[in-house]
């Protein structure tokens, strides 16, 4: 009986030390919604531009290709940058930069053009995740990160849902090229409110003596930070690194091609792929939550973080299975369903994912980590894009694309066993 309370009293505790940390994470979920927005929008006017720009399957996915160049060469700046200057302005630095070539789009007129413009815009969309886990590992003890992170990575779904029901109308009544005006210029209002808001813990006067101490309540990181190449060299990094390498391709699928696949087997356009757009990332949306909450309830409860994480993993790489049928159903809602369920499966591994850096580094190496994570998990989106556009082109079928992106995490959860068995953290090795 007094094991079925401990969990009661222990939610009961953090309630009374105060919860401003969560509108920090609130923050960070605007901004990763409003990255998704800006990144989907090409996947949603594919047809649109198709039309207009007269790009092919491998035009396109050489367009997809640049952004992701840019993405993981950025990703890797970002990394080191939040580690240097901190999470307030270098998230503030890469949202004018994402935003000013999310706006640029709207003058653009040919594949090379595109290509320009995404490669400025995956520059600048690469530091969302490195400093929003920076903040994330600031601002929430050990066992809170995992919710957090999984909290504000839903952030993407709410843009992805977004992107379907806003950019349709907005291209309908003013064009595509104000469509993409108007959404950077709104988007604005969250920079002001970022920096107006954010503070690290010990600098902001809105958390209590009570939620400091909470917030800084797991064990004191070494003093000394990690040097960057000692950081590159773990094994560590690379558990995390290859995690993200072989699940990040198959989030880049949804995002770039899903309106396409459902255009092209159900016979959908820009008028009608929205509700089932909505409905696939309603779905990815719960799953980021719960995979967040699943392990942090774990750990809560008294299993071990290496326990947490990787049975959350497993369960989510089950889920992702279904997909390999997804190609041939011929009911649009039932596939809307294998495929939402298995979008909701990844985003629950992928909290996990974000979440190992800060079970294995210092808060010190924590941007550095995700950003040679990110770089090799945008490398790994590059490859399967050109993989992608090849297999589009010469056979025309999503049966190949959708047999990898169900073996994927089986592989990503092998890899990071085996760079790390007990997810032990690196200070201590």
């Amino acid at each position: 009986m007094a094991e079925s309370t401990m969990p009661g009293v222990a939610d009961a505790a953090a309630a009374r030390v105060g919860r401003y940390r969560w509108v920090i994470c609130g923050l960070l979920f605007a901004a990763t919604a409003i990255n998704y927005v800006d990144r989907q929008m090409l996947g949603v006017l594919k047809e649109t531009l198709h039309a207009e720009v007269g790009w092919t399957e491998i035009g396109y996915s050489n367009v997809v290709f640049w952004f992701q160049t840019a993405y993981a060469i950025g990703y890797l700046g970002f990394g080191k940058l939040v580690d240097r200057i901190g999470a307030r302005f270098g998230y503030a630095i890469a949202f004018v930069i994402w935003t000013i070539a999310h706006m640029a789009h709207g003058g653009v007129h040919s594949v090379t053009q595109f290509a320009m413009v995404r490669f400025g815009l995956g520059i600048g969309e690469s530091g969302n995740f490195p400093a929003g886990v920076k903040a994330v590992t600031e601002w929430f003890p050990a066992k809170e990160r995992a919710l957090a992170v999984g909290i504000f990575n839903a952030g993407a779904n709410v843009g992805a849902i977004v992107t379907p029901l806003i950019v349709p109308a907005l291209t309908l009544a003013y064009g595509w090229r104000m469509a993409f005006v108007i959404t950077g210029a709104a988007s604005m209002i969250w920079l002001v409110a970022w920096l107006v808001i954010y503070r690290r813990p010990t600098e902001s006067t809105k958390v209590s003596a009570a939620e400091l101490a909470y917030i800084q309540s797991d064990p004191a990181d070494p003093v000394a930070p990690m040097p960057w190449l000692n950081v590159l060299f773990r094994r560590e990094t690379w558990a995390f690194a290859l995690g993200k390498f072989f699940i990040d391709p198959i989030w880049w699928m949804y995002i770039f091609w899903l309106p396409d696949f459902l255009g092209k087997s159900y016979h959908l356009d820009l008028k009608t792929f929205g509700p089932p757009l909505v409905a696939v990332y309603v779905l990815s949306d719960v799953g980021s939550v719960l995979g967040g909450w699943a392990s942090s309830r774990m750990i809560k409860n008294g299993r071990t973080v290496n326990f947490a994480r990787k049975s959350t993993m497993f369960v989510c790489a089950l889920c992702v299975t279904p997909i390999f049928f997804a190609q041939w159903i011929d009911n649009l809602w039932l596939a809307v369903l294998i495929i939402g369920v298995a979008a909701a499966a990844h985003q629950a591994f992928s909290a996990n994912v974000y979440t190992l850096p800060s079970d294995l580094f210092p808060r010190s190496a924590v941007g550095s980590v995700i950003g040679i994570g990110g770089t090799v998990g945008a490398i790994g989106g590059m490859i399967f894009s050109l993989y992608i556009g090849q297999i589009l082109a010469r056979i025309g079928t999503y049966t190949p694309i959708f047999i990898v992106a169900g073996c994927a995490y089986f592989v990503a959860l092998a890899a990071i066993h085996l760079l790390s068995p007990k997810l032990a953290r690196a200070e201590t090795i």
